[in-house]
């Protein structure tokens, strides 16, 4: 049920970036547009695609926690066994929680004090803006709890104890060294 729900959010999440990416496009492009061929701009596009990528990437971050899509390497724990492993994800997922609480703490604290003050052109908080801190610990502490969760109940394989994925060049450079 949990897990359903999780899945739910990240696929609402992906489309809420898809439609940002679209927004911030449109934004771009067209205040591009409107200095060449009218030399005058929308006051407000540049700093609205600003915060929309800052959302963007706190909202892909969630996503890509989900995934297991973070970049990583496991030069360490891909000699351990299946009990280091464990022992090594438990540590990693305790860890990652309490940045995840950090990172809420600190971004919370930003709210608070920037909740009067107002931005440049949009003139509305700036506590919007670093409420996406915010927003990505409270949607990304349920994906970690439900994987240690799952670690501690038994229900990872052990092929599934590494949270994380190789670099794409990862494989093309382990042929390139054996040729």
């Amino acid at each position: 049920m949990v897990e359903k729900l999780i899945d739910a959010y990240c696929n609402f999440i992906s489309y809420v970036i898809a439609a940002a990416l679209a927004v911030m496009v449109v934004l771009v492009f067209g205040n591009v547009f409107m200095r060449y061929a009218f030399n005058s701009g929308f006051t407000v596009s540049e700093e609205l695609s600003r915060w929309l990528f800052v959302w963007l990437t706190f909202l892909g971050a969630v996503v890509a926690l989900r995934k297991n899509a973070h970049l990583g390497t496991d030069m360490l724990v891909g000699k351990l066994g299946p009990m280091g492993k464990k022992i090594c994800m438990g540590i990693s997922l305790l860890l990652m929680l309490y940045c995840l609480w950090l990172l809420f703490k600190g971004a919370y604290d930003q709210v608070i004090i920037n909740w009067t003050s107002t931005s440049a052109v949009m003139e509305i908080s700036m506590s919007y803006f670093y409420a996406s801190g915010m927003a990505f610990a409270i949607l990304g502490a349920p994906i970690l709890l439900g994987d240690l969760w799952r670690l501690l109940t038994g229900q990872i394989d052990d092929d599934h104890l590494v949270l994380m994925q190789e670099s794409e060049e990862a494989p093309h450079a382990a042929q390139a060294e054996s040729h």
